[in-house]
């Protein structure tokens, strides 16, 4: 990536951030946590690596949640993030969305009031390619009207969460990420499905008549335009980038 265009980049993750911070100060939910990744141990970090929750606001000054390396498994907001792809709030000590959302009622959101003093929150999730998923959250301590800060604004919360993950995702990335990944082959794309359902090299032959070897080229193409090594981490790409349907397997 060209040096101009990464600081181009750095700038543009800059101003969604601050966009960010300023829709939280504007709504009365100032305390701000953002993860890139949640898969990543790693907190999200600025240009500098200096992690973005030494600069935000936390409702606990002493509280260095992004050293515990277990909060993406135990937290209930980014579990739930995992799960939908809308933004929801945590208000009167339950989970809510615009819409009936029966996956939310399943987490039990009772140990955060009982570890903080937490009251409202609005926590938008973000699904990347390749199946990478971010997450903002924001958080008041005071009491307020969260479900109707949550009906006026929580899509304007996402557009700048989507912005910021977004963002920093490609420039994080760099050149790790090829256009090649966006283009594949018909052949292709059809042994990633039946290898995605677990068919053999020699089953895919039969099934879409064509040589076991000629089966390894195709799926040896693809491996290379995703940059992966190995059949499960090629498939589990190309189900990230929308390839393979989440009915294939």
């Amino acid at each position: 990536m060209d040096e101009q265009v990464k600081t181009d980049l750095w700038a543009a993750v800059e101003t969604a951030l601050a966009d960010v911070v300023d829709l939280g100060e504007r709504l009365g939910l100032p305390f701000i946590a953002v993860q890139n990744d949640l898969g990543d141990p790693e907190p999200m970090s600025d240009a500098e690596r200096i992690p973005y929750a030494r600069r935000l606001k936390w409702h606990d000054p002493e509280d260095r949640y992004w050293h515990n390396r277990r909060i993406a498994l135990d937290s209930p907001f980014l579990n739930a993030a995992r799960l939908i792809a809308e933004p929801f709030a945590y208000h009167d000590g339950r989970l809510i969305c615009w819409r009936p959302a029966p996956l939310l009622d399943r987490f039990d959101v009772r140990p955060i009031a009982a570890t903080s003093d937490v009251s409202e929150g609005i926590c938008a999730p973000v699904h990347l390619p390749r199946g990478q998923v971010g997450v903002v959250v924001w958080f008041g301590r005071k009491p307020t009207n969260g479900a109707e800060v949550y009906a006026s604004h929580a899509f304007e919360m996402q557009a700048a969460a989507s912005r910021l993950i977004g963002a920093h995702a490609e420039v994080t990335a760099g050149d790790k990420v090829s256009t090649d990944a966006a283009h594949l082959t018909r052949r292709e794309v059809q042994c990633l499905r039946w290898a995605a359902k677990g068919k053999t090299d020699v089953e895919i032959g039969l099934i879409l008549d064509m040589s076991m070897s000629t089966v390894r080229f195709h799926l040896r193409n693809a491996a290379a335009k995703f940059n992966t090594t190995g059949r499960t981490q090629t498939i589990r790409h190309a189900a990230g980038l929308g390839f393979i349907g989440s009915r294939s397997g």
